[in-house]
Order: C-alpha cells, then structure tokens, then sequence
C-alpha cells in the first residue's frame, strides 16, 4: 500500500486545519504525532473513529500526543465536522490530494461492489524526532485511539530504557 517503512522520516507536510491555520509536521517536532487518515467527514465509520479519539482525549493530551486527522475535504466541512462533534484535536484538509499520495494512502478502493479512488483508513505514529515508529494499515475505527495509547505507551517506555 505505502512505500513508506518504519523508521523512515515522516514526510513533512503543509496543510491548512478547520479554521484555515496551515500546520506543518516540523511545527511540532519533539511530540508524539498520531498522524490519521480517513476517508470522509460526517460518514459512519469515519465520525466513530473520531469520537473514540475524543473520547479519550485526555489520554492522548496526558501522553503529549498530537493528533491530526487528514481527509480530502475542504476546510468548512472539517469545521463542521469538529463542532458537530465536539472534536478536540486537529483536522487538515489535503484538497489537492498531495499529503494522501505521499503517504500512499490515495488509491483503489472498493465498497458494495464499485470500485473507486479514495483516501483508504491509514495511520502513522510519528516519533519526536520525526520517524515513522508504527504503521496501521487496518484500522478498526472503534479501537484505534486505544491502540495507539497502549503503542505510544510502550514506545515511550521503550525509548526511556535505552
């Protein structure tokens, strides 16, 4: 799916969030990133992804993750988004298609029996310095915040002990 590997470096990426601020990767250098793709705001399984992120929020702010969610919708449809869910972290709106093709996650999809482009439901946990530290390339809408807690968890413990 992606040519990217762990322990490769990130790609950087300039993009703009729901109220039009661009964020970049290297704007927040030296934190955990939860780099999250999706296919659509305000569709089943792409609002239940974000609200379990929401849901334990704390959790993330307490570990000093940073969250960014990445779909190909427009700046006002992520706004909407946020404040019909109440979303607390950030989302970028990749219009152009540039940050889902660089991270390989633009390409075929299928559902019902059609088969169209879209952006496909991966992740990427980015390390302080930058690194590509896990790759999910099944995501489970429901248990993923969980999962990247317990990995971020293990992780950091990890990079503590050596």
């Amino acid at each position: 799916m992606t040519n990217l590997r762990l322990g490769d470096a990130a790609p950087e990426f300039a993009l703009p969030d729901q109220d039009g601020v661009v964020r970049r990767l290297t704007d927040v250098r030296g934190k955990w990133v939860l780099l999250y793709f999706y296919p659509k705001d305000m569709t089943p399984g792409c609002t239940t992804e974000a609200c379990a992120i929401r849901d334990v929020w704390n959790d993330f702010a307490q570990q000093g993750v940073v969250v960014y969610g990445v779909s190909t919708d427009s700046v006002a449809l992520h706004r909407k988004f946020v404040d019909t869910h109440a979303l607390p972290f950030t989302l970028l709106a990749d219009t152009e298609k540039v940050v889902v093709r660089e991270y390989g996650v633009w390409g075929m999809k299928k559902f019902m029996g059609r088969e169209y482009e879209g952006t496909k439901r991966v992740s990427f946990l980015i390390d302080p310095e930058g690194m590509i530290a896990k790759m999910y390339e099944t995501v489970k809408p429901a248990g993923h915040a969980a999962e990247v807690l317990a990995d971020v968890q293990e992780l950091a413990a990890r990079r503590e002990n050596t």
